[in-house]
C-alpha cells in the first residue's frame, strides 16, 4: 500500500520578553530535529485560525500566555518522502506565566538575538537571515 501524500501547516512563535527570545530544545526521541533548539509552536488543528493555533501551541508547550504579532517569514520543506510541511513563523510577545515545558521539549532558555547563530539549526538560521528577521531587532 502506498503512503498518501500529506501537507501539514505549522506555526512557530519567536517569543520576545525583556529577558530575550525563548528557545526550546526538542526531545532526543523526536522524529524530526531530535535534540535541536527551536521556537515553540506546532500544527494547525482543523477549524483554528493561524493565531488561535499558535497561541494554543505556545501555551501547551511552554505554559506562557502570549500575544501574536506579525508574520516574520514562511517556508516549506519535506520531512519525509510523502510529507511536506508549510511553516509560518510569527513574532510573539510574552504576556504572562512561567515556562513549564510539555514532554515535547527537554530544556529552554531566554537568549539574545546575537546568540542565535550558535544555537539554532543552520536551516532555521538561514531562513532568519534570508527574510531579514535579525535586521528587525537591531537598535
Amino acid at each position: 500500500m502506498t503512503q498518501r501524500r500529506q501537507i501539514v501547516v505549522a506555526m512557530k512563535g519567536i517569543i520576545r520578553s525583556p529577558k530575550g527570545l525563548l528557545v526550546v530544545q526538542r526531545t532526543p526521541k523526536d522524529e524530526v530535529g531530535a535534540g535541536t533548539w527551536e521556537w515553540p509552536g506546532g500544527k494547525l488543528e482543523f477549524g483554528e485560525t493561524l493565531v488561535e493555533g499558535l497561541r494554543r501551541e505556545i501555551e501547551e508547550e511552554t505554559g506562557l500566555t502570549v500575544t501574536i504579532g506579525e508574520l516574520l517569514y514562511a517556508t516549506t520543506f519535506f520531512t519525509g518522502p510523502e510529507r511536506q510541511l508549510v511553516l509560518l513563523t510569527y513574532e510573539a510577545f510574552h504576556q504572562g506565566g512561567e515556562v513549564r515545558l510539555s514532554e515535547e521539549h527537554t530544556d529552554w532558555k531566554w537568549v539574545q538575538p546575537d546568540e542565535l547563530p550558535g544555537i539554532l539549526p543552520a536551516e532555521i538560521h538561514h531562513e532568519m537571515v534570508r527574510y531579514g528577521v535579525y535586521e528587525k531587532w537591531k537598535p
